[in-house]
């Protein structure tokens, strides 16, 4: 393994169904071997921090780098071996990553990604994976917490988080593995979202020897035109200026929500707070302006021009930047994108990595800033390409979902992800190795309401159920292993009351025509 520059120190890094049956270690014997591989693992570029055997529901304690994982409290699933190490990716940068290898082990290798803009080893889905007898592996994406102030001068840094850093989990990681059990991994797997979602694509794009199957959840795909997507709905409605005409506060958001709801839930037969296709939703907001001498209940012509821009499709010089946002999401993330004060992501994007500057009037934030992004690509993070033939040809099975009420990124961006594919490989259907779910009341990658939960994060684990029916990592396992491509996967209510089938793209679910059950439709 070489990344093209020899380690010289790490002491700066140091500082701050059928499907799960069979294999079994060998016992007591991991805790010695756990231990050894602190003073005994010799892996180029990297060094093992600690290495340490955790009984099943023994406290796991972590750095804490985030600010959202320092009220968390996490235990060992199982009986595992908890190896943390560091691997140097240049002169100026490196990983801190973690490996979670249970004493019962199923032969199969699962790497995890990140969100954000972070810097916050996924623990959740660290736990999820080995839960199910994954060697599991996860790393902070090249640098520490949320904040993208240390891309400023840092282009390796920036490396790592657009496509290196998953890259090199897999490739120690697997070393790891097979250090430890003695024998190599038989099939390996990755699952992220959002940020998570677009590494794992960049892998299929750029390292498709790295995962057999890949999951990835509400891609953050083309990246740049995403996150100046997200800056304009933020100016739309008068960020960073609370005091804008355009600007709409917390109780008129609840106005428009309940107003969409009015004109779409029913669109899909039935009403339950859901828009299962928001596509199909044409939100008039004209239907809200004020009317002579009302001032309650209402929006002024400023509010209601905000919301005629931020429900259309965002174009620059006649190309499309990006979809509309979707109509039943609204409140989700209202705080990140409209409480008044311009997006933490874009905004450190912009100003850190791609203009290396501290001086940003967001202001004045427009088409320029975004065409900015664009040009410079830091990183080559777009990751907007359908050239997914390598990965295909060598087997790979590619499994994504979107949620339909996702306010972070419009699920209508995995829709143009699943055509360009198709187009770039002159595929009319990708069902043979790539499969999109489009999942109504999913929130961003969790969360939302109806049947959100498929088992396709850790922090659903509550929910997760060991069947490839109702499990999106299982299936694919299955998919890969067994050849069965999923055609639905069952979700379950946060309760587990209630079921829901999702389909496969482009198929949607509709409740029969006795209104007693899901079925998918085209």
């Amino acid at each position: 393994m070489d990344f093209g520059y020899k380690l010289k120190s790490l002491t700066h890094l140091l500082s701050a169904n059928g499907l799960f049956s069979g294999w079994a270690s060998a016992g007591s014997e991991q805790h010695l071997k756990c231990a050894a591989l602190k003073d005994t693992l010799r892996i180029e570029n990297t060094t093992i921090v600690d290495a340490t055997f955790l009984a099943v529901g023994s406290r796991v304690k972590f750095r804490n780098v985030c600010p959202e994982q320092s009220s968390t409290k996490l235990y060992a699933p199982t009986s595992l071996c908890r190896v943390q190490f560091v691997t140097q990716t240049s002169e100026s940068s490196g990983i801190r990553a973690e490996a979670w290898l249970p004493e019962e082990w199923y032969g199969r290798f699962l790497g995890v990604g990140n969100g954000g803009l972070g810097g916050c080893i996924a623990y959740n889905d660290l736990a999820y994976g080995s839960s199910f007898h994954f060697a599991s592996v996860g790393s902070n994406n090249g640098h520490d917490g949320n904040s993208g102030e240390v891309f400023l001068n840092n282009p390796e840094v920036i490396e790592d988080f657009a496509h290196r850093s998953i890259h090199v989990e897999a490739v120690v990681g697997k070393q790891i593995v097979e250090a430890y059990y003695g024998q190599q991994h038989q099939k390996s797997y990755y699952l992220g979202c959002s940020t998570g979602g677009r590494q794992g694509t960049q892998e299929a794009l750029k390292y498709p020897a790295d995962f057999d199957g890949i999951l990835a959840g509400a891609p953050a795909i083309d990246f740049n035109h995403l996150l100046h997507w997200i800056g304009m709905l933020a100016r739309h409605a008068g960020a960073p200026d609370p005091t804008s005409p355009a600007f709409l506060s917390a109780s008129e958001w609840t106005l428009v929500s309940e107003e969409i709801l009015k004109q779409c839930d029913m669109l899909d037969g039935g009403k339950d707070g859901i828009i299962t296709e928001p596509d199909t939703c044409l939100f008039r907001p004209d239907t809200l302006v004020c009317r002579p001498g009302q001032i309650d209940d209402c929006l002024f012509p400023a509010q209601i021009e905000a919301l005629r821009k931020i429900y259309s499709p965002l174009y620059a010089d006649g190309e499309l930047i990006f979809p509309r946002f979707d109509p039943g999401a609204e409140l989700t993330y209202r705080q990140f994108l409209w409480g008044g004060q311009f997006p933490e992501y874009p905004r450190d994007w912009l100003q850190y990595a791609v203009a290396n500057t501290t001086k940003i009037d967001f202001g004045t934030y427009g088409p320029e800033d975004g065409k900015r992004m664009d040009a410079v690509n830091p990183g080559g993070i777009a990751t907007f390409s359908g050239d997914f033939a390598a990965f295909r040809d060598r087997g790979g099975k590619f499994l994504t979902y979107h949620g339909r009420m996702d306010a972070l990124i419009a699920s209508g961006n995995s829709k143009r992800m699943y055509d360009l594919v198709s187009t770039t490989l002159s595929m009319p259907t990708l069902d043979s190795f790539y499969r999109l779910f489009l999942v109504p009341g999913l929130a961003h990658c969790t969360e939302g309401l109806g049947s959100p939960n498929f088992g396709q994060r850790g922090n659903t684990v509550t929910t997760a159920v060991n069947a490839s029916s109702h499990n999106i990592l299982l299936a694919l396992v299955d998919w890969v292993e067994n050849g069965n491509a999923p055609d639905e996967i069952v979700g379950t209510s946060h309760d587990g009351q209630a079921e829901r089938i999702h389909c496969r793209y482009p198929l949607r679910s509709v409740r029969d025509a006795e209104q007693t059950e899901w079925i998918c439709v085209v």
